[in-house]
């Protein structure tokens, strides 16, 4: 099983882009306090380079900013490359499949609706049903 769960503040802002198929992608990093201290006295901290693909890409760009503290759920990808030096090279990225937002909304943020929550989800929104005052079509 392939199961990461973060916790941790966005080192930047989130880049959304697209590939040649139109499909949106979203890479950002979050930084990870370690829960120990080194011999030293300091804490350890780990950073990860996380992409979300498709709306939830969409969603984690439109409300995080660097600084902003987020839960991330995916998996762990490991991919081989070479530089420009013709090195190879190890990249661990975290593939995200949830993601949730953790700071307090800033009083410069602002949603539309009480539905536009932060809490991006690989999940569908239900729609918003809207109250009829028209009884005429209804046959009993």
């Amino acid at each position: 099983m392939n199961k990461v769960f973060l916790i941790g503040n966005l080192t930047r802002d989130p880049e959304i882009r697209e590939t040649a198929s139109g499909v949106a992608m979203c890479r950002f990093a979050i930084a990870v306090q370690r829960p120990y201290s080194s011999q030293d006295g300091e804490r350890q901290t780990d950073f990860f380079e996380c992409t979300a693909w498709r709306g939830l890409g969409e969603t984690i760009a439109r409300y995080t900013k660097k600084g902003k503290k987020v839960a991330v759920t995916g998996s762990v990808q490991i991919r081989n490359y070479e530089d420009n030096q013709g090195a190879k090279r190890t990249a661990v990225d975290i593939i995200v499949q949830d993601c949730e937002f953790l700071s307090p909304r800033d009083s410069e943020d602002s949603f539309d609706d009480v539905n536009d929550a932060p809490r991006a989800s690989t999940a569908k929104r239900k729609p918003v049903l809207q109250e009829m005052d028209d009884d005429s079509d209804i046959p009993f």
